[in-house]
């Protein structure tokens, strides 16, 4: 079967600004878990996924995005000059196969907008957009079981988490009917609801596959309150005229957005590391982790 997604939509072109003063003069997407850039992550996912061409949505100060998917020919130099193949092979593996196109977001007006101005270079296809601040761990990447659904549907699919209650406010939430075990037909979409007005836990995370339909929906698509035109709203405009599906991603996500979800990423991944695993649990065995009474979650 031909490969029905071949692009992926990165929107990139946010201030950081829960991660200052780190994100003063270097992007958050670029924040390394353990060795690895964040975003690097999910665009490893999307090539595992049958993606060739990524496309990221930047803003100003985020020119180290574009330099690290770059060819290093001096870094490769340096590096073969003493003998360091394994660490050549490791820096080119992602630049040397892909196409990456970048375009600016001048203002930060919100997801959809992002997606919006993308829309010279997706073209007349369908996509996937990942959002880099959800890492996704994953025998199955996670976009290519949302390709399997879409392949099936033939239609939009997003990603789908069951959350605790109490973090609806958080999330875009879905109104849905499970038409399948992991798969859902959305009834409707809100977002970021009152926890008394969500019309379920089931969460929209960072992970869709879109079709071209969208970029006219987005248009149409005021902007809410803080002047943003949210994604959410432009797919429940999309819902008018077409189904929209959930999936019901089978993985371990990480919220690296917020510095909890971040540190616990970054712990996470060291121990899925064969090198780090044993030396770095034993470190973590010998800590006294007791937390202060002052500073507890009281939850």
């Amino acid at each position: 079967m031909t490969q029905t997604i071949r692009k992926a939509v990165f929107p990139a072109a946010g201030l950081g600004t829960r991660f200052l003063p780190a994100t003063k003069a270097q992007p958050k997407e670029m924040l390394p878990l353990v060795d690895k850039p964040i975003i690097q992550y999910g665009v490893e996912e999307a090539v595992a996924s049958g993606a060739d061409n990524i496309i990221l949505v930047t803003g100003r100060g985020k020119n180290a995005i574009e330099d690290h998917f770059d060819v290093a020919v001096e870094l490769e130099t340096f590096l073969e000059a003493r003998g360091k193949k394994d660490l050549v092979a490791e820096i080119r593996k992602i630049s040397s196969s892909l196409n990456f196109s970048y375009v600016r977001q001048g203002e930060p007006l919100g997801l959809g907008h992002a997606v919006l101005v993308t829309r010279n270079l997706v073209g007349d296809e369908p996509f996937a957009v990942i959002l880099a601040d959800d890492v996704i761990d994953a025998e199955r990447p996670a976009v290519r079981q949302m390709i399997d659904v879409f392949e099936e549907v033939n239609g939009p699919v997003l990603a789908i988490e069951q959350v605790p209650r109490e973090t609806v406010s958080s999330y875009g939430i879905i109104d849905a009917e499970e038409i399948r075990p992991g798969v859902y037909r959305i009834r409707d979409l809100v977002e970021k609801p009152p926890v008394s007005e969500a019309p379920s836990d089931l969460a929209i995370i960072g992970r869709y596959i879109l079709t071209p339909d969208i970029f006219p929906a987005l248009e149409a698509t005021a902007s809410d309150r803080t002047g943003e035109i949210q994604l959410t709203n432009g797919l429940r405009r999309l819902l008018k005229d077409r189904p929209i599906y959930g999936c019901r991603i089978d993985g371990v996500r990480h919220d690296t957005g917020n510095k909890l979800g971040f540190l616990k990423a970054v712990v996470y991944f060291a121990l899925r590391r064969p090198d780090l695993a044993a030396p770095f649990a034993d470190y973590l065995g010998t800590l006294d982790l007791k937390v202060p009474a002052a500073t507890r979650n009281p939850s």
